[in-house]
């Protein structure tokens, strides 16, 4: 039976989060999609710590609860009252883990799912690290050929302007006193 029916991968994918520099679902998600309460699920988390290395899962910071909090990811008020400890995150590999330790066959099921989601993410990113490395490029080769074409416009200008020719003067010019009139001579 496929839990594609039953849990929208798009719904996963609304549960990941990035914390730390990694992408995460915490306890409280994990523990819906597997279909626990998050007692059960912390329970069997803390049973079996080991299974657990800080890349696997970690709990969250006061400071990083807050900040989750007041961008409403985790509600504010979780039945009586809220939240008694800070909740814990899971990697991919710590989402599997805790499936294991579940042991319910819609824990199991759920963290096929929740690695897929992950993989898809993980080629999401990939791809727009390419799509953003050959719009750089592309950037770049515009900005050298627009240099070039401005360069090649100005050519093209220079040649157009026609060069201004010294204009000649009509009538008559002399060298002497006046403005073209003959020098006076005084009558003897």
């Amino acid at each position: 039976m496929s839990t594609a029916g039953l849990v929208p991968m798009e719904r996963v994918e609304r549960t990941i989060l990035v914390l730390r520099g990694r992408r995460v679902i915490l306890d409280s998600k994990l523990a819906a999609l597997y279909g626990v309460t998050v007692r059960v699920f912390n329970q069997a988390v803390k049973r079996n710590a080991k299974r657990f290395p800080a890349d696997f899962a970690f709990q969250l910071t006061r400071e990083e609860y807050e900040a989750l909090r007041s961008q409403t990811v985790i509600s504010k008020t979780e039945r009586r009252g809220g939240r008694q400890y800070l909740p814990y995150a899971f990697t991919e590999h710590g989402a599997v883990m805790a499936a294991t330790v579940l042991n319910s066959p819609k824990a199991v099921e759920m963290s096929v799912e929740v690695v897929r989601v992950f993989n898809r993410l993980r080629e999401f990113l990939a791809s727009h690290r390419q799509l953003a490395a050959k719009l750089e490029e592309l950037e770049k080769k515009i900005a050298s050929h627009d240099k070039h074409i401005v360069t090649l416009f100005n050519a093209v200008r220079s040649l157009m302007a026609t060069p201004e020719k010294p204009k000649r003067q009509i009538g008559f010019q002399t060298k002497g006193r006046g403005r073209g009139l003959p020098p006076t001579h005084p009558a003897s």
